[in-house]
């Protein structure tokens, strides 16, 4: 059949360059019929991928974000634990386990404690509270256990597994609030069933009484 009986095939050829029929190796057969396309094949013979860029990084990682209100929260416990009234006292005898007695109190009141000698009446959660939530309910509870006579009770801060860096700066935090409230008289870290090192027990005073009229 000629090129008269084959008019796509006649346009086809005509298209193309007649040059581009061994340009790159190609035949003139194995391009596609659309012009366009057979261009694109011809203009890509030959084409190589270019080298690995083989660059050196320059500089170091970014650190990781640091959450400002944590930052704020570890300033404050760093204040806390220079200028509150905690003392040696915060320190148990052959460990690190964080425990406060009042000035002037026997030793047995804060054994008793640690023992268990004491039932827990009440508790209060504050994990997962930003500083200034945690010590206003903080403050909320022990003013309400003081009205209604709750001597033992149990302050929940959590461990700091969720917190940046994993440390728990509220643990702190609540360690220095409870020493500076009137109305506690000691506390220590909590038995492991009762939380551990994830909550402290605390002994509160005996509410004032009120002389009848």
């Amino acid at each position: 059949m000629d090129a008269a009986a084959r008019p796509d095939k006649a346009r086809h050829d005509n298209a193309l360059p007649a040059h581009w029929h061994s340009e790159g190796n190609i035949p003139r057969a194995a391009l596609p019929d659309d012009p366009e396309a057979a261009a694109f094949v011809m203009a890509m013979s030959g084409v190589q991928p270019l080298p690995a860029a083989n660059r050196v990084v320059l500089g170091k990682p970014l650190p990781a974000p640091r959450p400002q209100q944590f930052a704020a929260d570890e300033r404050a416990a760093l204040h806390e634990s220079l200028h509150g009234p905690i003392g040696l006292q915060d320190r148990l005898e052959g460990g690190d386990e964080p425990h406060y007695l009042r000035p002037g109190l026997a030793s047995g009141v804060l054994r008793d404690l640690r023992r268990g000698r004491w039932v827990i009446q009440d508790e209060v959660d504050l994990h997962g509270l930003n500083r200034d939530q945690a010590r206003q309910l903080l403050a909320a509870f022990l003013a309400d256990c003081l009205h209604h006579g709750r001597r033992c009770v149990r302050v929940i801060h959590g461990k700091g597994h969720g917190s940046p860096q994993k440390l728990s700066v509220l643990r702190q935090l609540v360690r220095g609030w409870l020493a500076q409230r009137d109305e506690v008289l000691a506390y220590c870290q909590a038995q492991p069933a009762d939380g551990g090192e994830g909550a402290l027990i605390a002994l509160l005073r005996a509410p004032k009484k009120t002389r009848a009229a």
